[in-house]
């Protein structure tokens, strides 16, 4: 289905037969990607205009509207679409509704990002705020008209520009009357000429905001430190510079390593790389993030001049950047203000990118101390798990594990789900699967272990709320606590989990009797060789809600050829608008649908379909465990 959203009922498919003139060319999403497609669109004009299509008058004007409207949304595209883009231009005769026009198209492959229309901002802006581009606001003021139109995988942004001088198609050479112009991308992304000083000085005049606006958005994404310093040289070269490099300071102490080496010219990165190889320049400590005007004996004519900056994060020290014009006069002084604002801004950047891969390093180290290195393999049982957190590397509250229970051929296996996530689920599931292994090995049967896991639970959240309300309240409250004065203090929530906890042990004839209780779980689901599925247990209540609950237990066969799917609620839960996976039994269909797969098959499939029940990724932390007798 094809929906369009305008601002005028403009009809702007092309159909068959069609013989205005378009042209049309592909963009990475990068940040140069605005600069090419301004580029190709004079390009077409020029074309355009060189055939005869469409005459002088008025072209200089209509190039400049062109360029400014397809740099506002190219840039939309790449940066809040996060996409390669599509630009399109095309010439269409007037109608008796319209008059002759030139058509922009930018396309991007993110349909569900909604379009940036930030207008302009303030002429002052005070510092740490956020600064975006002209948006659509100029494409509205510049456009008869404009619209966005979605097709499956595709959202086009487009506008009308009004155009004089133009009559119709002019049969260009070879009798074809629609000029394709395919611009490949490596073309469209050359360096652009050197700039002159007065270039230099009205560039910076007119496009500094919309660059930093740029080089903010592009920057703040970033969660790599690598990652930062390749797009920073990506964004001065060649607007600013001719070359640039970046060197990183070590974490605790190690000697300055060269992160990016960068220069308009690829031919000459590697000759500039051993240039610069070694040590960055040594700057003064203050004034930080200065321009500093530094020797470097580069290009190899020695005409050139370069300029330094520290990039720092509050008062630590990040890192060194380092630019250059191989020509002279070197960087023009209403360009420094705009470097030092650059620079501060890399190196905001770079801290945000430290400071998550710290806490994410923190995180995967905590998670492989919470979940085991790998699972036991039970005999005469093929198993599969998937465990997938909703935030890639941190720890969540879904956890699992399979292990035998001492002597007497007893396995057991947990599926379970902490309330909440990140480091306070951590900490119960830190406590809860050791726990599990402990009880299990000391002989308690399932039901038992239940009873006492959710009784330890309770006993630790006790003790947790009367310390932390003591702790906050101090000595006053305490003794007003003691002459009975009524006050009540909150202390931390009690902290509930669901689990699903069973044994297995192997029958002589083949399959396992398997004894399992779920309590406040999703309920395991058993599938038969002939296709039929029904749970495998009853629900019951969460652990660590109330106390001296009674658990029950169930136990059956797992016949070979049998299969037993566990899940947590990031399976059963998992939504596409107001509708849930699990809804009119949607888990007990998609296993019916994997009869006769394997353990790994099964869990696969399950997976797969999950994934694939909505077009957003999991919010939630996601595990499922396949057991198959065999």
């Amino acid at each position: 289905m094809q929906q369009e959203t305008t601002h005028r009922s403009v009809h702007l498919l092309p159909q068959r037969g069609d013989t205005r003139p378009v042209a049309r060319t592909s963009l990475p999403g990068s940040p140069l990607a605005a600069s090419a497609a301004r580029r190709f669109v004079r390009a077409a004009l020029a074309d355009w205009t060189r055939l005869g299509t469409v005459t002088t008058r008025g072209t200089d004007r209509l190039a400049d509207d062109a360029v400014l409207v397809v740099s506002e949304l190219a840039t939309n595209a790449v940066v809040h679409a996060g996409t390669g883009v599509e630009v399109l231009a095309r010439l269409d005769p007037a109608t008796d509704d319209d008059p002759a026009a030139l058509v922009i198209e930018v396309s991007d492959h993110h349909p569900a990002r909604a379009v940036r229309s930030d207008g302009p901002e303030p002429e002052s802006t005070a510092p740490g705020e956020p600064e975006h581009g002209r948006g659509l606001h100029l494409v509205g003021t510049l456009a008869a008209a404009w619209g966005i139109t979605y097709r499956q995988g595709l959202k086009t942004v487009w506008a009308r520009l009004p155009l004089d001088g133009f009559d119709g198609a002019v049969p260009a050479p070879g009798g074809a009357t629609a000029r394709q112009r395919g611009v490949p991308a490596a073309e469209i992304l050359a360096p652009s000429p050197r700039r002159s000083v007065r270039d230099d000085r009205e560039w910076v005049g007119r496009g500094a905001l919309s660059f930093l606006a740029e080089a903010s958005d592009l920057l703040a994404g970033q969660l790599d430190e690598d990652m930062v310093a390749a797009l920073a040289g990506q964004l001065l070269v060649p607007r600013l510079a001719d070359w640039c490099a970046v060197w990183l300071d070590g974490e605790s102490g190690p000697e300055p390593r060269p992160a990016r080496v960068w220069h308009a010219d690829e031919s000459a990165v590697d000759h500039l790389r051993e240039v610069l190889a070694g040590a960055p320049p040594r700057l003064p400590d203050e004034p930080r993030g200065t321009a500093v005007p530094v020797r470097v004996a580069w290009p190899p004519t020695g005409a050139g001049s370069a300029v330094a900056f520290r990039l720092t994060v509050g008062a630590r020290p990040l890192g060194t950047l380092l630019l250059g014009r191989e020509a002279p006069p070197g960087v023009p002084d209403e360009a420094i203000a705009l470097l030092e604002d650059f620079a501060r801004r890399v190196g905001l950047a770079i801290g945000a990118a430290r400071q998550y891969t710290r806490q994410a390093t923190i995180s995967r180290v905590l998670q492989r101390g919470l979940l085991p290195a790998q699972v036991a393999s039970i005999p005469g049982v093929d198993s599969s798990l998937v465990y997938e957190p909703s935030d890639e590397g941190l720890a969540g509250g879904d956890f699992y594990d399979i292990f035998p229970a001492g002597s007497g051929g007893r396995w057991c296996f947990m599926l379970g789900d902490v309330q909440g996530s990140g480091p306070e689920a951590a900490v119960v599931t830190g406590l809860a699967r050791p726990w599990l292994r402990l009880l299990a090995r000391e002989g308690y049967q399932v039901a038992g272990v239940l009873d006492r896991l959710n009784g330890l639970l309770l006993d630790d959240a006790l003790e947790a709320a009367e310390a932390a309300a003591l702790m906050a309240a101090g000595p006053a409250v305490a003794g007003a606590a003691g002459t009975g004065s009524g006050v009540a203090h909150e202390g931390p929530q009690a902290r509930f989990l669901s689990l699903l906890y069973g044994e297995l042990t192997p029958l002589p004839e083949g399959g396992v009797r398997c004894t399992l209780a779920c309590a406040g779980h999703p309920l395991p689901l058993l599938l038969r060789p002939d296709g039929t599925v029904r749970p495998a247990a009853a629900s019951q209540l969460l652990l660590g809600v109330v106390e001296d609950v009674a658990y029950e237990s169930q136990t059956f066969e797992l016949k070979p050829g049998d299969t037993l799917l566990c899940v947590t609620d990031g399976v059963t839960e998992r939504r596409s608008g107001p509708r849930m996976f699990d809804d009119a039994d949607g888990l007990a269909q998609a296993l019916a649908g994997c009869t006769g797969l394997t353990a790994g098959g099964v869990a696969d499939r399950i997976r797969q379909a999950v994934h694939t029940f909505a077009e957003a990724p999991p919010d939630d932390d996601l595990a499922l465990l396949v057991l198959q007798a065999r």
